[in-house]
């Protein structure tokens, strides 16, 4: 029986989508939920899955072309015997280890890279984006694949980088190319390579939304910092106790996250947004965290925060991690929001300015811990020290409400007593 495999269904929020890569051939089995091709939107790789056993007939969609919802992708039929090429092709070994994601697959493809470079690029048994990057930019250099230290997948990836030829050896008498903007020329130096890659749809989407918040709020950004001594031996006392009752590690972005409700219902104007010409203040807290992955930054949302637990907020940031390494995180999780947390000290920050991820209004920008020589009751102590940034619309927040939600956030932290008794 004849199948049409066809684009699901796409959020009103995301207008169509990319065909980044067949994942099977026409005349080739396929099992049961096994994946057919990947679909790479403007916040998640989606893959398409195989409705029944059978065999992928007839493409109707080249890879790189843009599609939406329902729209035809291929002809399936269900129970047929794969043909005998395509049984010998498949008998190949692929180019992409079998547990390549979407992501890291779609590297592997465009750089060509061989087994040698791919084996070199896994990672714990897993391949990862920056992993399969890294390998391809050794492939172009000639560099052994054993050279190349696979990255870790908690690291902001670097842009896909795909096979590049270098240029032809200087003549005697240099060749010039021309400098953008210029109108003038600069002679070309023999050896160098230049790549040129297409933004992911993700890194334009970010591109996209962050230039529209700056040149549409009037942002601002305001400082503190916390002394979180108090907060890390409540954190210590207890960390082994509430790991064995709840399965979760006890980090410390449960106490930022409950300190920023407590905030937020002080000074709901941080927790509204701007629609027209009025203020839409929200009656809910749904604070998104920001996780890196592979394919850039992602802001998932933790919804009715203020009604969660401590272990159901480590929980709900320790799954959103997973689904953003492995590729799974759906768009459900990326929509909406009311309020937003970013902590850049895990990747060493010290200080920043955040941008706000409109139509939110404000965001929080946590940074790295570091001991600092402090005055405590006039003694120099040295305690550990964090950098609070606050960055908001300065249309409808004013910086007095600014500088005061930064303040409860910073006393919630310093005496964490107040967030569990709400005073």
């Amino acid at each position: 029986m004849s199948l049409e495999i066809r684009v699901p269904q796409l959020p009103e929020s995301v207008a169509d989508a990319t065909l980044v890569a067949w994942r099977k051939q026409t005349g080739e089995a396929v099992s049961r939920d096994e994946s057919l091709a990947d679909l790479e939107t403007d916040k998640v790789v989606l893959e398409v899955p195989a409705p029944a056993n059978g065999v992928l007939r007839e493409l109707k969609v080249q890879a790189g072309a843009t599609v939406k919802s329902g729209e035809l992708l291929a002809v399936f039929e269900e129970g047929a015997v794969a043909s005998a090429a395509a049984s010998a092709a498949s008998a190949k070994p692929e180019r992409a280890a079998p547990k390549a994601g979407p992501a890291a697959r779609r590297v592997i493809e465009e750089s060509e890279l061989g087994p040698t470079a791919i084996a070199g690029a896994a990672a714990g048994g897993r391949i990862t984006k920056s992993g399969a990057v890294q390998a391809a930019a050794a492939q172009v250099s000639g560099q052994s694949p054993s050279r190349v230290q696979p990255a870790a997948a908690t690291q902001p990836a670097a842009p896909a980088a795909p096979a590049a030829s270098t240029r032809p050896a200087a003549s005697a008498q240099p060749a010039t190319t021309s400098a953008p903007g210029a109108g003038v020329t600069a002679p070309a130096r023999a050896g160098l390579v230049d790549r040129r890659v297409p933004m992911t749809r993700l890194r334009a989407r970010i591109a996209e939304r962050l230039v529209l918040a700056q040149s549409t709020q009037a942002l601002l950004t305001t400082f503190n910092e916390v002394d979180l001594g108090a907060t890390q031996e409540l954190r210590a006392r207890y960390k082994e106790s509430f790991e064995k009752k709840h399965s979760a590690k006890l980090g410390l972005m449960s106490f930022f996250v409950k300190a920023v409700i407590e905030a937020l219902k002080r000074f709901p104007v941080v927790n509204a947004s701007v629609e027209n010409n009025d203020i839409l203040y929200h009656d809910y807290f749904d604070i998104g965290v920001a996780v890196s992955s592979e394919r850039g930054l992602l802001v998932p949302v933790l919804r009715d925060v203020d009604a969660m637990s401590f272990a159901d907020i480590e929980k709900g940031i320790a799954r959103f991690a997973a689904r953003a390494r492995d590729g799974s995180i759906t768009l459900e999780d990326l929509t909406g929001g009311t309020f937003s947390v970013t902590n850049g000290g895990t990747f060493g920050s010290l200080m920043s300015t955040p941008i706000v991820n409109a139509p939110q209004s404000a965001i929080l920008g946590m940074h790295k811990i570091q001991e600092r020589p402090m005055v405590v009751n006039g003694q120099i102590a040295i305690r550990p020290m964090m950098y609070l940034a606050l960055t908001y619309d300065h249309r409808i927040i004013d910086g007095r409400e600014a500088v005061q939600f930064l303040v409860t956030v910073k006393d919630s932290l310093e005496d964490p007593a107040r967030v569990l008794l709400g005073v």
